[in-house]
């Protein structure tokens, strides 16, 4: 059963990637001509993430932010009115569509449709020491969105995040395909309504600095508690 539904989600995955990135190519010229005309840099952003088994891989993204953001003020975090997204970027990540390029990573098998969002690959800490229920999520492939998307996306803590990831992994396992098809659906409706883009500061009364760091310390302090 497992293996049908993971030929079948490898089969749904090329085949819906490939005519979206055929069907979007007025698309993709229009983005990167707007990307180029607002701000200086790359049109796509490049970045080391994790997938299935903790496997380290390239993932695409239009770029929204300033050259080497990621090395600036709350570094991964992004909270709204953060002043290292750009003008157009603000716009594409309003509408998710800098995640488009995310097409090609699941038509190479990098990633899927449905799965876990891939953490970038320092996010958690060490990946060898993490404990079982953080690691549980590395048992499948990435994905473009998962169950905690529809669950909350940046409203709901890194934690929550991982307890839905983990269901999701159990959810496939008893329902194979089935499981994509429903959390796909939802995803979709939830895509239109544009609901938590933005990260929630951990304390309030921090600026969004410290908020940044306190947060990151929290989420591999919690990567590493004992089993």
């Amino acid at each position: 059963m497992k293996i049908v539904s993971l030929f079948i989600k490898r089969l749904f995955d090329i085949i819906s990637s490939g005519i979206l990135i055929i069907l979007l190519t007025p698309v993709w010229v229009i983005i990167a001509i707007l990307i180029k005309k607002d701000s200086v840099g790359p049109i796509l952003f490049k970045q080391g993430r994790r997938t299935k088994d903790g496997k380290i891989f390239q993932m695409y993204k239009f770029r929204s932010m300033v050259i080497n953001a990621e090395k600036m003020g709350t570094g991964l975090f992004n909270y709204e009115n953060d002043p290292r997204v750009t003008k157009i970027g603000r716009k594409l990540r309003d509408s998710s569509l800098d995640e488009l390029p995310q097409l090609f990573n699941i038509f190479k098998g990098d990633m899927t449709v449905v799965g876990p969002r891939p953490c970038v690959t320092y996010e958690l800490g060490d990946f060898d020491t993490l404990n079982k229920k953080y690691k549980k999520r590395f048992q499948v492939k990435a994905g473009l969105t998962g169950l905690a998307q529809i669950k909350g996306r940046n409203d709901i803590s890194w934690d929550e995040k991982v307890t839905y990831d983990n269901e999701y992994v159990d959810m496939f396992n008893k329902f194979g395909f089935l499981a994509d098809i429903i959390i796909g659906i939802e995803s979709v409706f939830k895509a239109f309504k544009h609901n938590n883009i933005y990260e929630n500061k951990i304390d309030d009364s921090m600026n969004d600095e410290e908020s940044a760091r306190a947060e990151e310390e929290e989420i591999i302090r919690l990567a590493h508690l004992p089993d």
